[in-house]
Formats: structure tokens, C-alpha cells, sequence
């Protein structure tokens, strides 16, 4: 067992055995095709551990946003197709929330999932913070455990929430401080020091007087900024930005609109759209003298090449430090990937959502279900 919950060793012998497995194969589809099956490829060592223990085995997985009801534009082919490319054998059920009872939890579409199979393994991380009826449902009615990728994300993120090598940082990026609001206040008790980019750094900077033109800002979150700033945790914040100027546009540049380095008082009309080259140097330094990194949320619009530098170098930083490095999933992972680094750093999570809510809480719905699972084995 890895902190309490069951593993694929805890099963006992596989042989002749049906394997019921929950993954997460939500993957980029554009018209019908693939776009990365990275998600698909995370899974194989677990379902190829339990062909190879003479198992037969049942994927299954949402895709998309169906709303509760069948969708050609959802359908699992183009995965299935896919699956069987890389690992033959396996069968994969039809999207699970083409069922309205998926994500409502309801016990009777548990028991046609749980139908005929002999074991259930949950490797979808990145859905494990979802109450839905894959995810809880199984570990009631049949021996349960974690699979290979769902196990090591458990093993990492716990592992940073509870014995880091310090000192441990915290990279916090993205649009709004009220999206991450828990985690940072969790991490606050945790880290050694926080670094706040993105578009949720302009709140913070409005909490220390700043002026911060057209950026964004959520306006009912500027007291509880000034309270977070008071905790006695460093929190880096820029002082520098890459702004844009009255009439531009993102992802547009021919609509015009200067793009210049500024400092951290804005003119009216002027949106900060990314750290600056000073404090992408500054925040570089933080992370090159860390123990251990959490990255999670972009510098800025790194979407748009005019504003992609500041996080960009961060990645990079990250691929450089001698730290321990863990980049938490979304557009973290996202950036990591387009700028190289995914293979330079110690562990990409395969959630945004389930890595957050992991660090925050300490555990996750799924976990908690296979955890009881084993205490009744």
C-alpha cells in the first residue's frame, strides 16, 4: 500500500480474473482526431500489469462534456482505436457520461458498471476528485485498488504536501485568485515561500496600492489579498510586467495596440498581460535556490507569443533547477510541453483540478473510497 491505499500488488492473483479499470482518457480530439494521447500512453503499465497477470480487462472513461446524453462528437472510437494500436486487448466501454447516473453518483448504474467483474482498479487521477459513480461506486461492491499512474501521483503530491525537501516554493499563475483561494491559503502553512504570477497577481498588487489599469482583478478579493500578504509566508509578486496598450487585442496583433515593459503602475486602459524580464529573473532565482518547486498557472498569456516569455523562462528554470520538481497538471503541464521542459522536470500531474484539491485537502474522493475499500478486505 502507498499512504494507506490499496496498490495492484494488493489484489492477489489476476489469473483468470475480470479487471474492471477506470482511466482518464479525455483527451484533445479535433475533428474526431487525437491531438495528444499522452493521457492514453499514461495508462498502458497499468493495464498491461494486469494482461499480463492473466486478467482480462475492462477500461472505461469520460470524454468531454456530453450532458448526460449520447453525442457522436464524444463517442470513444477514435480512443478505442487508438488503445488497441498501442496495447491490444484491452475492451473500452462507451463514454460513461453519455449516462446522466455517471456524475450523479447513482448506485444502480455503479452495479452495471461493477457487473461481472471480479476487481476494480481506479488510474484516473485526474477525475479522482469527482463524487461520480466510476469513481466511488466499485470500491463498495468489489476488491479495489489504485493503478500504476494513479498511485504515483498519490505518492508525489503527498509527498511534497508532507515531506518536502525545503525549502519548498510554490509557483502560483492563472486568472483568478478566487479559483485557487483554498490551495493558497493551504500552501501558506506549507511552503517556505510563494511566487504569484499570472493574471491573479494583479489583485495582490491592487492589495499593496498599486494602480493596475485594464488588468485583471477581482475587486472583492483585494481585502482577503491584503490579509494573505500579512501572513508572514514571502509572497514574490512581479515588479515588473509586459503590458499592452489601449486598442489591442489578444492573440491579434495586427489590431494594434503598443506592447511595452512597463513597471507596476499602469495607466489607464494599459493591461498587463505577463511578467517582465526582471521579475522572470527574480522569481528564476527563488526557484534555482529551492528544494522542491509546485508549479501550478501560467506567468501570462503564454498562448500569445508577445506575452509567452515570462513563462517560458520559467519553465525553463524549472528544467534547471537541482530542485525537486512537480508541475501540477493544466496549463502548467500545457506550457511545460510547448516549451520543451516536460521531460526535464521530475513529475508532470495528469490532473489540474485532482492535484490542487490533493495538495489542498490531503485527499481526494477517489482515494478515500479505495482506503475504505481495503479497510473492509
Amino acid at each position: 500500500m502507498i499512504h494507506d491505499v490499496p496498490e495492484l500488488e494488493d489484489l492477489g492473483d489476476l489469473a483468470g480474473k475480470s479487471a474492471l479499470v477506470r482511466v482518464d482518457f479525455n483527451v484533445p480530439l479535433v475533428d474526431g482526431e487525437i491531438t495528444d494521447d499522452l493521457r492514453i500512453r499514461s495508462a498502458l503499465p497499468t493495464l498491461k500489469h494486469l494482461l499480463d497477470a492473466g486478467a482480462s480487462v475492462t477500461a472505461m472513461s469520460h470524454l468531454g462534456r456530453p450532458k448526460g446524453e449520447p453525442n457522436p462528437a464524444y463517442a470513444m472510437a477514435p480512443v478505442r482505436e487508438r488503445l488497441n494500436s498501442l496495447l491490444p486487448g484491452v475492451e473500452l466501454r462507451e463514454n460513461l457520461r453519455f449516462d446522466p447516473r455517471e456524475t450523479g453518483n447513482d448506485p444502480s448504474f455503479v452495479d452495471e458498471l461493477v457487473d461481472g467483474h471480479d476487481v476494480y482498479v481506479n488510474d484516473a487521477f485526474g477525475a479522482s476528485h469527482r463524487e461520480h459513480a466510476s469513481i466511488v461506486g466499485p470500491p463498495t461492491r468489489v476488491p479495489s485498488a489504485a493503478g500504476r499512474l494513479l498511485a504515483r501521483e498519490v505518492d508525489v503530491l503527498l509527498g511534497v504536501r508532507r515531506n518536502p525537501r525545503r525549502p519548498l516554493v510554490a509557483v502560483m499563475g492563472g486568472s483568478k485568485v478566487s479559483d485557487k483561494l483554498a490551495v493558497i491559503e493551504s500552501l501558506l502553512g506549507i511552503v517556505d515561500s510563494l511566487i504569484v504570477g499570472g493574471g491573479m497577481a494583479f489583485t495582490f498588487l491592487k492589495a499593496q496600492g498599486h494602480s493596475i489599469g485594464a488588468s485583471l482583478c477581482e475587486d472583492d478579493m483585494v481585502a482577503t489579498c491584503a490579509e494573505l500578504l500579512e501572513r508572514g509566508v514571502p509572497i514574490h509578486l512581479p515588479h515588473d510586467l509586459t503590458a499592452m496598450g489601449p486598442g489591442g487585442k489578444l492573440f491579434d496583433p495586427s489590431a494594434g495596440g503598443e506592447v511595452r515593459q512597463t513597471g507596476v503602475n499602469l495607466p489607464d486602459g494599459w493591461m498587463g498581460v505577463d511578467i517582465g524580464p526582471g521579475t522572470a529573473a527574480a522569481f528564476g532565482d527563488v526557484i534555482l535556490e529551492a528544494g522542491s518547486v509546485l508549479w501550478n498557472g501560467p506567468m501570462g498569456v503564454f498562448e500569445d507569443e508577445r506575452f509567452a516569455a515570462g513563462t517560458r523562462f520559467l519553465a525553463e528554470q524549472m528544467a534547471e533547477t537541482r530542485a525537486f520538481t512537480v508541475v501540477g497538471g493544466g496549463d502548467s503541464a500545457a506550457a511545460a510541453k510547448q516549451f520543451g521542459v516536460d521531460d526535464d522536470v521530475d513529475h508532470v500531474s495528469t490532473g489540474g483540478g485532482a492535484s490542487l484539491e490533493l495538495i489542498e485537502q490531503g485527499d481526494l474522493p477517489g482515494l478515500a473510497a479505495l482506503r475504505e475499500a481495503a479497510a473492509r478486505d
